[in-house]
């Protein structure tokens, strides 16, 4: 079957909560297969603006949510009752990236400090550097060597763990505790099992076709940030479509396209889930969009001008007081009805991050993640 660009985008708009509003912060976010939290700002906003009268605050303080590392070993918000198909997917994955081999960890070694993490944080929240000490306490003087380049010298050697850590299911973020993050163990909010491996990477595989279908092995396993070969095995006796002239796949029993059509004006801030996962990226960053708005095809690193549910331009917003200043770039000329559309998204923006709507239509002068 052969389906239409136009189809897919309309099919995606309305499943990433893009047309209506969802009714929770955890329909989205499942919706989402994750929001891409580690700009917390922005990943707290992606959720918001998907939910009527959500704003930052409320998706916090959602208990159905979990900050965690996620696909690609970044952080997310991710649903608490997805849990153990989320870790039983990610923890079946061989790690995204291994540091050189004279500082790399052992698996004993890794094995020793993930009992560590999960006893250390079975009772209380700690910050990083109560964590290390107590994980050093458990496991020896090797888990403190400073080993990591990081920001301001280099971290302990204990700290490649953390990811494998919460993809094991016995580390994930806690509260605040004035500007310092903290840690905590998942099971403390909701004891769980890890699903058998290959159970959640169908389910995980299923859910990301609905959410971002049709897709191929090698777009999935982009989005996971593993390899095609990992991944395609999953893919045997899944429906085929024909899109843009190539084969991609569909979950079962999902292969009907709607004749609707997308239309209307979003803002997604950085790193949406709905630019980061969607592909063909050619056709959903189409002419100049492809340069402005990814870095060599990697999306996530500018907020989204969306233009009926393609990317038609960049946006940047700064808050001065009271004011959110907001200036949207945009590729194609926006008519009289889009341009009220946009005033639309800047105050749904402005009331999601408790401010003033101000709305400049120009260059974005600012490079990435600014």
């Amino acid at each position: 079957m052969e389906i239409t660009w136009g189809a897919v985008v309309a099919r995606r708009m309305r499943r990433h909560w893009l047309v209506e509003p969802a009714g929770t912060a955890v329909d989205v976010v499942r919706a989402m297969c994750g929001a891409h939290a580690q700009i917390a700002a922005a990943g707290e906003a992606s959720v918001a603006l998907r939910v009527d009268g959500a704003t930052r605050a409320t998706v916090q303080q959602d208990e159905g949510l979990v900050k965690t590392f996620g696909p690609r070993g970044t952080v997310h918000l991710l649903p608490l009752e997805d849990l153990p198909m989320w870790t039983g997917a990610l923890s079946a994955l061989p790690p995204a990236s291994q540091q050189p081999v004279p500082i790399r960890m052992t698996a004993d070694e890794i094995d020793q400090v993930i009992v560590a993490i999960g006893e250390a944080l079975a009772h209380e929240d700690l910050t990083v550097d109560e964590l290390s000490e107590e994980v050093v306490r458990r496991t020896g003087p090797w888990a403190h060597a400073p080993t990591l380049p990081a920001f301001q010298g280099e971290w302990s050697r204990w700290r490649q763990a953390i990811s494998v850590a919460a993809n094991a299911g016995v580390l994930c973020h806690g509260p605040m505790r004035g500007r310092l993050t903290t840690y905590s163990n998942p099971h403390r909010l909701r004891p769980f099992d890890p699903m058998p491996a290959e159970k959640a990477l169908t389910e995980l595989l299923h859910r990301y076709l609905y959410s971002y279908g049709p897709a191929t092995p090698q777009q999935f396993a982009r989005w996971l940030k593993t390899t095609p070969a990992q991944v395609k095995p999953y893919f045997d006796d899944l429906p085929q479509v024909v899109l843009n002239g190539e084969i991609a796949y569909v979950a079962p029993g999902d292969n009907d396209f709607p004749d609707e059509r997308a239309s209307g004006v979003r803002l997604l801030p950085y790193f949406d889930a709905y630019g980061v996962g969607s592909y063909p990226r050619e056709l959903l960053f189409p002419g100049r969009a492809f340069e402005r708005a990814t870095a060599r095809g990697q999306a996530g690193n500018y907020p989204l001008l969306l233009v009926d549910g393609v990317v038609a331009g960049v946006w940047h917003q700064k808050k001065s007081g009271r004011t959110v200043r907001v200036t949207v770039e945009a590729l194609t000329p926006l008519d009289r009805r889009r341009r009220a559309l946009l005033d639309v998204e800047v105050d749904r923006l402005a009331a999601i991050l408790g401010g003033t709507p101000s709305l400049t239509l120009g260059d974005v002068a600012v490079g990435p993640h600014a």
